[in-house]
């Protein structure tokens, strides 16, 4: 049974309840729970505003370190040069295009043309993109499968584009019970393109080596284009995917199948979330690729003719001119060695393991903790939950307590009691506050184990 929620007649609360209260109902969103995270992001900033209480903030998945040094002198130095007055090509600057075909030959492992390797303003727009173009590919095919939980706004995306997907929550088919899952899905014909992210968000777990190769036979069984979001690309601790050439190499379904979509954010990485700029990388094979089909809305049927002056072009026409020559100058320095970007965001995982056990000595529960049979890495997410709350209702009774989230049911996750935290904005001299209302909320809701 839920917990009936009344904050401000049962107890006194961290943060004003009366003004919380208020200020939930004036969203006139029928369960904040429910809200997206910039909605979520809006009403913390207006309940900090109107108490002066800071909030433990969790909710937003945004970097929480400096940006690199190389990146912010590279860019200033192309503005000294005078490219904010030209335009940049759609495909992107050579020089980018090169760094990023070396980035994933050296972590990656796998060869892809520079042609083929295409700057985006953030990997948004290159889901946006990529949704639009596979969309058409196929007349018989309409539908985008999610493996989820999964990053929301991505859905939000098929929404605008009025295009239809299907879901199902991963948790209970890994392994090799994911086989099954997915050909159940795939088996109808209607797929066109799978998506999903590696390290995940929201819940942090990793596809092994045999899950990413189950995903990328069933693909190329079914003629079906994976997209795999890498957002938090060696962002998995456990390994040390740092170096160079040098395996471990990050995981990715591109080591399987020839026939992918890679997207990769310069926003996690290497902290240059404010610039907007991504990178969207087409297997050779998929970039040469003819589609009959595609000819309904384009003057052309290849996917990455398409792709490039299809849809990119009146997206938006190109990509920060100067932004580009600072990604390129923090991928050359990676690929150089010099750089080391995964040392850099380590932060987040050493945070993540002292904020979990703070969850968990105040009887809250991890609630995605394991890859198959290993423990959950630490990292820039975790999820949790509370006993006798459902993720919707803990998220609203915690924003008494002064701590923020999003609830895991706008993820596409079917582990409705869970929520999801962001370790990324949270400062170490705020630990000591986290525990106080955590052992707060604990106290005012005390559980039967």
């Amino acid at each position: 049974m839920q917990t009936e929620l009344k904050p401000a007649k049962k107890h006194k609360t961290p943060i004003d309840s009366e003004v919380v209260k208020e200020l939930i109902q004036k969203t006139g969103i029928p369960k904040i729970g429910r809200a997206s995270i910039r909605e979520i992001k809006k009403l913390v900033d207006q309940i900090e505003q109107a108490t002066g209480e800071k909030f433990i903030r969790m909710e937003m998945g945004i970097p929480g370190l400096p940006p690199a040094r190389i990146g912010v002198e590279a860019q200033i130095d192309a503005l000294n040069k005078g490219v904010a007055a030209i335009y940049p090509d759609i495909q992107g600057i050579a020089p980018l295009k090169k760094e990023i075909a070396r980035f994933a030959e050296l972590f990656l492992n796998i060869k892809v043309n520079p042609d083929n390797c295409l700057p985006t303003v953030g990997s948004m727009q290159g889901s946006f993109a990529a949704f639009l173009t596979l969309s058409r590919i196929h007349a018989e095919k309409d539908t985008t499968l999610f493996i989820d939980p999964g990053f929301p706004v991505h859905k939000q995306q098929h929404k605008v584009l009025n295009i239809k997907f299907e879901t199902f929550d991963v948790y209970d088919f890994r392994g090799d019970a994911l086989r099954e899952k997915l050909e159940s899905y795939l088996s109808k014909g209607n797929i066109h393109s799978i998506i999903y992210s590696n390290p995940n968000n929201p819940s942090w777990i990793c596809f092994t080596e045999n899950e990413l190769k189950i995903i990328a036979e069933l693909a190329d069984k079914y003629d079906v284009i994976v997209i795999e979001d890498l957002a938090y690309f060696g962002m998995d601790f456990r390994q040390d995917y740092s170096k160079p050439g040098v395996a471990p190499f990050q995981p990715s379904v591109a080591h399987y199948t020839d026939k992918y979509i890679l997207l990769i954010s310069s926003s996690k990485a290497f902290s240059y979330a404010g610039e907007r700029i991504g990178m969207m990388l087409l297997s050779d094979a998929l970039a040469a690729r003819c589609y009959p089909d595609l000819k309904r809305y384009y003057n052309t049927d290849c996917f990455g003719y398409t792709m490039i002056f299809g849809n990119l072009y009146p997206l938006s026409s190109g990509t920060s001119h100067s932004a580009q020559y600072a990604l390129a100058a923090l991928l050359k320095q990676a690929n150089d060695g010099i750089f080391n970007f995964v040392e850099e965001v380590k932060e987040y995982g050493e945070k993540a393991a002292v904020m979990k056990k703070l969850f968990t000595d105040n009887g809250f529960r991890i609630v995605y903790d394991k890859d198959e049979d290993k423990p959950i890495a630490d990292g820039f997410y975790f999820t949790y939950s509370y006993p006798g709350f459902s993720g919707v209702d803990l998220l609203e009774e915690m924003l008494y307590y002064g701590i923020s989230a999003i609830s895991l049911d706008i993820t596409g996750s079917e582990r409705h009691e869970g929520i999801r935290a962001c370790t990324s904005l949270i400062q170490r001299s705020q630990f000591p506050d986290l525990e106080y209302r955590l052992q707060q909320f604990h106290a005012d809701h005390p559980t039967q184990i």
